[in-house]
Formats: structure tokens, sequence, C-alpha cells
């Protein structure tokens, strides 16, 4: 059920991207960021919000869960679920004002290729609530897999964590090219991912991993609710 996570992982380093190079990327008057750059929003949140998930809000849920855990390991990768679902929403936003400017701006000149005047920093929201939803979800995988399998077992359970994002890799490919071949229509419509960026259309398929994720996210729900941890198992037999 966290496959769905993955595949929303790759989109930071290829479609956000193409994105952001159709964006306004001027810092001054004479730099211009590289789209790229922003990736390492993702990484500069986890950094700085992780003090803050352990200081603050682990504390935070116990006096309220009255659990020593906080929170429980299934329910933290559920929060990170929300939050990645909820990143898809606002790009699928974010590049339907791109589109709408875009648009304007092809009525009033169609052979004027340019960067759309929307900053690129309106593609940071997107970025920041994946790497929180990083903190809440990869943390908790690891601790799932660490502490679910056998002692003994312990290293395969970690490559059980890693192959979680292999596999959404090739599901994340496998799901383009399906968009891919029914959007175009054998060549008679227009692709989703065309070339041409003011024909493209990113935020449908940002609508579409958002709609699958809810799914993946109801599923996992219900997984959980049947789930009886490895941990409470030898509680009741000790």
């Amino acid at each position: 059920m966290l496959l769905m996570f993955a595949v929303i992982f790759q989109q930071p380093a290829t479609f956000f991207t193409k994105q952001g190079m159709t964006m306004k990327r001027n810092v001054g008057s004479s730099f211009k960021i590289p789209p790229a750059t922003l990736q390492s929003a993702i990484t500069i949140s986890i950094i700085l919000l992780m003090p803050f998930y352990d200081a603050l809000l682990i504390p935070f849920t116990r006096l309220i869960t009255r659990d020593k855990k906080g929170i429980s390991v299934t329910q933290r990768m559920g929060i990170g679920m929300v939050l990645s679902i909820i990143a898809m929403v606002i790009a699928a936003l974010v590049e339907t004002k791109r589109l709408e400017i875009s648009s304007k701006m092809e009525v009033l000149d169609p052979k004027l290729e340019t960067e759309v005047p929307l900053s690129i920093f309106w593609l940071l929201p997107q970025y920041i609530l994946l790497g929180i939803s990083d903190i809440f979800t990869v943390v908790g995988m690891q601790e799932f897999f660490y502490s679910e399998v056998p002692v003994r077992m312990r290293t395969m359970g970690i490559a059980l964590y890693t192959s979680v994002f292999g596999v959404g890799s090739f599901l994340s490919a496998l799901l383009i090219s399906l968009v891919e071949y029914f959007t175009s229509s054998r060549g008679k419509g227009r692709s989703w991912f065309s070339d041409d960026m003011r024909e493209a259309r990113f935020d449908k398929y940002y609508w579409l991993l958002a709609l699958l994720s809810v799914l993946s996210l109801v599923f996992y729900v219900i997984f959980c609710k049947c789930f009886v941890s490895r941990s409470s198992d030898l509680d009741n037999e000790n």
C-alpha cells in the first residue's frame, strides 16, 4: 500500500523539475535558479524539522494518546501518506494556474515561446510537504520493517523497506506508459506528457496520482485494522 507513496516521490526529479523550467526563476537582475535546485528543499525540510519531530511532536502526542511511542508506526506512515496526497493536490492546483497563464499568453501571441510569469517558488510548498511526509512515512517504514520481522531476518526487513522505492520506480514508469498510451489515443490525441508544456496536462496526472493514493490509503487503513503487531502478539503471549 506504500507503493503509491513511492510513485509520488519520483515526481520532484522529473515532472516538478520540468514545470520549473517554464516558470520565472529570476533572483535579482541576472541570476536564475536552476529548476532542479528546489529538490534540495526536501532534504532541508527533513534536516530542519526532524528535531521538532522528536523533541516536540512525539512528547506532545504522548500526552494525548498515553502511549510511550506517542503514535504508532502505522499511524506515522498513514500521516505521511496523507501529506503526500495534499502535496499532489497542491501540485495540481499550481500546474493548473501555470497553464491558465500560459494559455492567456498564447492568445496574445501564439508564436511566443517564453517562460510563464509565475515564480518557481510556487512549487516550494509541494516540495516541503513531501519532505515532511518523508519524516513520517520513511522513518515509520524503517521502524516497521525492522521491528516486525524476526530478529534473524532484520537485514531482510531493511531490504524490504528499500524495495518499496525500487518497485515504486518501476510502477511509476508503467503508469506513465499507460497514461501516455490512453491519452494520446495512438497518436490521435494530445498526450498529457507532451513536450510542449503549453499542451501538457501534468495537472491531470497529479490528480490521478492523488486519487490512486487516496484509494491506497483507504486499503491501508482497512489492513491496519486487521493487523496485529509482533510486539503486541509477544505481549499477549507473556
